[in-house]
């Protein structure tokens, strides 16, 4: 299982939108919209889980494909280091 960062996402995009967005290039596990805690508001960004062959491929067609007039920044999601803030 793929584990897939998706950025610059319209912030109107739903997760059933994400899911609909992936679901051409296999079966999508999960779709997640990240939320701000306090408004409920997008982010922005979302995850979605597929099979690794199926991850691939969808990052490779979707990656700076323009959706809602902005281009979407597709990869691979990367492990969060302990702690949580960046500097």
């Amino acid at each position: 299982m793929t584990k897939i960062f998706v950025g610059n996402l319209p912030f109107a995009t739903t997760e059933q939108g994400l899911r609909e967005l992936f679901a051409p290039y296999g079966t999508v596990q999960s779709a997640k919209i990240v939320t701000d805690r306090d408004t409920g508001q997008s982010r922005g960004f979302g995850f979605v889980e597929m099979a690794n062959s199926e991850a691939a491929r969808a990052i490779d067609s979707l990656n700076g494909k323009s959706i809602g007039g902005r281009p979407l920044r597709v990869n691979e999601a990367q492990e969060r280091s302990a702690g949580g803030f960046r500097r």
